[in-house]
């Protein structure tokens, strides 16, 4: 059995300025989405695609990760509780980001890039999709370092007792969903990604992997707390929530591949 860390939220102190692990891995996150954009760019050859749109759409997506991520956590998971404290909306050093809000976030703010920028929406998520996995890993390795989003109980050995929350040994769900969202979806993006394939058949698949292994994952993520816990049939907000993914990834690959049919 093992035991959380319990490490201290803050990194770094400067003073009244306080880092926050939790901060520094949506830094973390953005650096990655710069690098490996430069490098998809380099490999892609287009010469209208260059480092000053890698970086406009970084500054979009900022903005949709944020306020989406953060809309999405107060009226998905916990509305009660930030209607109560509102001005803890704010605080979203603290922890406490809707992957599913922070999407949607993503896609109207991509939306709006494209048609500033007359570019074709779908294509533009195509190469955006494989950037994405590396932020989620370093998000789930946020949500650890805080304790927050722990597991439901085991009896596994390498079951991990959180302090704060009892004394019951527990998925490191972070964890598992650190190895499934961020590692293996990355592979697995990078590789399919790495050859020409039709408009649409990255974000389809960026779509069926995320939601699929997050699905998966929340069999051992202990359910949220708020006015939402597990719903009809036993499921998680977040596995509701993961299925239309799932269902548009589907509906959008086979949509590519009849479309580059011969």
């Amino acid at each position: 059995m093992l035991v959380h860390p319990q490490f201290d939220p803050v990194a770094l102190q400067l003073g009244p300025l306080a880092i926050h692990w939790y901060g520094l891995m949506y830094l973390l996150g953005f650096a990655a989405f710069i690098w490996l954009g430069r490098r998809r760019l380099r490999a892609m050859n287009r010469p209208a695609w260059d480092a000053k749109l890698l970086d406009d759409l970084l500054f979009y997506g900022v903005l949709g990760v944020i306020l989406g991520g953060r809309l999405g956590e107060v009226l998905f998971y916990a509305p009660g509780y930030y209607f109560s404290h509102p001005l803890k909306i704010l605080a979203v050093w603290e922890g406490g980001m809707s992957f599913h809000g922070g999407f949607l976030g993503v896609l109207i703010a991509m939306m709006l890039f494209a048609r500033s920028r007359k570019l074709n929406w779908l294509a533009l998520m195509d190469f955006i999709a494989p950037l994405v996995p590396p932020g989620l890993a370093f998000g789930r390795l946020g949500n650890f370092i805080n304790g927050e989003l722990w597991g439901r109980p085991t009896d596994l050995p390498w079951g991990m007792v959180f302090p704060h929350v009892d004394n019951l040994a527990r998925h490191p769900s972070q964890l598992y969903e650190f190895a499934l969202e961020g590692v293996a979806l990355f592979a697995l993006l990078w590789w399919f990604s790495s050859k020409p394939r039709p408009v649409g058949a990255v974000s389809g698949l960026f779509l069926i992997g995320y939601g699929s292994f997050r699905f998966l994952g929340e069999f051992t993520r202990n359910p949220d707390d708020g006015i939402f816990g597990l719903m009809t049939f036993g499921v998680s907000m977040g596995q509701w929530l993961s299925l239309p993914m799932v269902l548009a990834g589907i509906w959008l690959m086979k949509r590519a591949s009849a479309k580059h049919a011969p």
